[in-house]
């Protein structure tokens, strides 16, 4: 099912920005980010649009170059183990969502680390896309917090 995203057809302030993935199952990897990330599925595909939180993932299939990309072809990644992109979830409470995640079958590489200032982990969605999951603490907390008044 479907809702509306009438901030992603008409960006307030003229500009959204979203994050496209490349992947070999549009249906498989939009049920990954719907279950186990929770995001709210805004279109089934074609591309598959889905809202999380304050943002957008754009999923679509792998592809030869198009009229406006030639000879860009559409690939998701080829060797999960080589990193050359990651999606970076900031959370309040990095432990809490990694258990709700991980009940939800999100396959971590590690439980949460203490960095610091940082909280981490990462997984993997159904392509090898990496997930990073962190929580600042120390100064990276401060920056976030407004001004005593």
């Amino acid at each position: 099912m479907a809702i509306e995203a009438p901030d992603y057809f008409q960006p307030e302030g003229g500009l959204v920005l979203t994050h496209l993935l490349i992947v070999r199952d549009v249906d498989r990897s939009r049920e990954f980010y719907r279950r186990v990330l929770g995001a709210t599925v805004v279109r089934e595909r074609q591309p598959a649009i889905l809202r999380f939180h304050n943002s957008y993932i754009v999923i679509n299939s792998e592809g030869g170059p198009t009229d406006d990309k030639p000879g860009v072809r559409a690939q998701a990644p080829p060797d999960p183990n080589t990193l050359s992109g990651a999606m970076n979830i900031r959370v309040t409470d990095v432990r809490a969502v990694y258990e709700q995640w991980r009940s939800r079958g999100g396959e971590f590489l590690t439980e949460p680390k203490d960095h610091g200032v940082e909280i981490r982990c990462y997984l993997r969605d159904p392509d090898g896309y990496l997930i990073e999951l962190g929580q600042g603490t120390g100064i990276l907390a401060e920056m976030g917090r407004p001004a005593s008044a």
